[in-house]
């Protein structure tokens, strides 16, 4: 069975929650190498995400503009 894509939505909760736990002095040291882990999976994945999206937004405005001229 394929695993189900994440969302950024989704990655920004876990990203927070993580943040939260870290800030709270929630983990001891095992965990807190773990969950530094997963954050910095998570950053790559919703930086890619933006510049993904930004790339896209910006050819759909660069193609609205060779449109109208």
């Amino acid at each position: 069975m394929a695993a189900k894509k994440e969302t950024y939505t989704e990655a920004m909760k876990k990203l927070e929650a993580i943040v939260a736990k870290i800030e709270g002095g929630e983990l001891d040291i095992d965990q807190l190498g773990e969950n530094l882990q997963e954050a910095q999976k998570l950053i790559k994945f919703c930086k890619d995400k933006l510049y993904k999206a930004d790339e896209e937004i910006k050819k759909m405005l660069d193609d609205g503009r060779t449109d109208e001229e």
